[in-house]
């Protein structure tokens, strides 16, 4: 008998012994082996009927099935897309540790950049398991950060924590187990052991008041000689955080790169301050935005570049620049200080804006870089920069150009002073204005020519109006 008839007769279900006999002995162990599997596909057949005769699972089963399953699952959280000109960036700490539960998008870390801090968040639900880097380890963008574990119950680092305190309970059980009279022995031997002790060191106290009253004299001496009469001479050095490191390059490349040339005028405030007074009630119960004199020097900037156009352009291309872009808008950025540094957030086309509309929107921006809470695309781009150096009470300061901006506006103080009106000498309230820019671009008869715009503009704010 052939071993393709022996498959058919075996498949019709002939005994498989019987076919052993009957087939020839060079076929004989391949025909064992597929009876053995014959046995195995008849046990597998009689588990899986057995199981459909069970009872059927239930939807409650099911989930708590997939939900254990989760749970032995792992996922690795990695450091996140930053932006295009970000590859790297420094982990400054970890806001949870190993054991913890987390949340879906709650935040577990967070990296610093040149330019904003960035925040890792959980993927999913779960527990985190290991830390795959450590703290003021620079990393980059899909490096490994954090091993999860998905699934589980919120609460579970406090269970473990309750559980540690249990394990000394059998000790004290032991203690307490021990019959009462061997406590008592053991406190019966402490008395005596006490009153002993100051016995003998009565005698010898007596001596020893004199030493103790003579050391801290030569003490108080010594040290008085030791003091140094300049005060504490200490040192402490502290590394450069991304964002600081980031602003010294770019300031230091500026210097480097620009034909920097600052102008200066002087500008009368009464006016501006007079339309704020009348009308920062009005426009705080309406809008809810404090009227501040942001909005109308950057409106006046805006206007001022309808004359001088170059001031909105910028050198851009190889080799320090070989192209000068012009642009139709006009996107303002302002100058914050933070804790980390200078950041200038942008305040968009501002060309379209009203005042009340720009100091709603300089405001948004300054509390969110307070609150650490800028993201890239507010910091992204830019082309004119102003920077309140009043604010702190400067008087005059040269501001440092923003590349590859072509101009920047500081504004300062404002300070009362004695001024030649209509041939009287008056008290106006002064203020310096600075203007920072780049000669390769921008010649000084253009510069000075949106300065002085800028400064009739402020002096009679209704131009802005009417233009």
């Amino acid at each position: 008998m052939s071993s393709s008839q022996c498959l058919r007769r075996l498949a019709a279900g002939r005994p498989a012994s019987v076919l052993i006999r009957q087939t020839p002995r060079s076929s004989r162990s391949a025909l064992r082996c597929l009876s053995t599997l014959s046995r195995n596909s008849q046990n597998t057949q009689s588990l899986r009927t057995s199981w459909q005769q069970q009872k059927p699972i239930t939807f409650s089963q099911s989930r708590l099935f997939s939900m254990t399953s989760r749970r032995d699952e792992e996922q690795i959280v990695k450091v996140p897309e930053m932006a295009e000109s970000i590859t790297e960036g420094t982990l400054k700490q970890f806001s949870k540790q190993p054991g913890d539960y987390v949340e879906q998008d709650e935040e577990i870390a967070t990296i610093e950049t040149d330019k904003i801090d960035v925040a890792v968040n959980a993927p999913a639900a779960g527990t985190i398991k290991e830390f795959l880097a450590k703290e003021e380890d620079t990393v980059e963008v899909g490096q490994e950060l954090v091993k999860m574990e998905l699934g589980g119950e919120p609460g579970q680092k406090a269970d473990k924590g309750k559980e540690e305190p249990k394990e000394p309970a059998p000790d004290s059980q032991q203690t307490s187990s021990q019959p009462d009279g061997g406590k008592e022995e053991s406190k019966k031997p402490e008395p005596p052991k006490e009153e002993s002790k100051p016995a003998p060191p009565k005698q010898e106290s007596k001596p020893e008041p004199p030493k103790q009253k003579e050391e801290p004299k030569k003490e108080s001496k010594e040290t008085s000689k030791s003091e140094s009469p300049y005060g504490s001479r200490g040192e402490n050095r502290v590394k450069m955080n991304r964002m600081r490191l980031r602003i010294a390059e770019r300031l230091k490349q500026s210097q480097n790169t620009a034909a920097s040339l600052t102008t200066f005028n002087e500008v009368d405030m009464s006016a501006v301050m007079d339309l704020r007074k009348r009308y920062k009630d009005e426009v705080l119960k309406n809008t809810g935005v404090k009227l501040g004199f942001m909005s109308a020097f950057t409106k006046a900037a805006c206007m001022a570049m309808k004359d001088v156009p170059t001031v909105n352009a910028s050198i851009e291309g190889p080799n320090g620049g070989d192209t000068i872009v012009y642009r139709d808008y006009v996107d303002v950025s302002v100058a914050v200080a933070t804790e980390k540094g200078l950041v200038t957030p942008v305040v968009r086309n501002c060309e379209s804006m009203e005042m009340v509309g720009i100091e709603k929107s300089i405001a948004d921006l300054g509390k969110k870089a307070r609150d650490n809470k800028l993201t890239i695309e507010d910091m992204a781009g830019g082309t004119f920069t102003i920077s309140n150096g009043g604010v702190f009470g400067s008087l005059m300061g040269t501001p440092i150009i923003n590349l590859p901006q072509t101009a920047v506006l500081g504004l300062h103080a404002i300070k009362e002073k004695p001024v030649a009106i209509n041939g009287k000498v008056e008290i106006r309230p002064m203020m310096y204005l600075a203007l920072t820019y780049d000669h390769r671009l921008l010649d000084g008869r253009e510069a000075v020519t949106f300065l002085v715009k800028i400064k009739e503009y402020i002096e009679d704010p209704a131009k802005m109006l009417l233009a």
